[in-house]
């Protein structure tokens, strides 16, 4: 394309937040919102922390979409 391409990152507060409390604070109103279901976070799929070889599996294998979480 003449003017470039697009594209879509995850942010991530690791480049933004210089000072430790900061980051903290951050991450504690981000829950806060998420708690209060101002925010929906849409998981699709949890494994078990004993069956990381299997969710490990499954992402390799490419059988998930989306977000996946690890339940310790």
């Amino acid at each position: 394309a003449q003017k470039g391409s697009l594209f879509a990152t995850r942010p991530t507060l690791f480049t933004y937040i210089a000072a430790r409390q900061d980051l903290i604070d951050s991450a504690n109103a981000l829950f806060d919102v998420v708690q209060s279901n101002k925010v929906r976070i849409n998981v699709s799929q949890t494994y078990p922390l004993r069956e990381v070889g299997r969710a490990h599996a499954d992402l390799e294998a490419r059988k998930t979409t989306g977000t996946t979480l690890l339940i310790p």
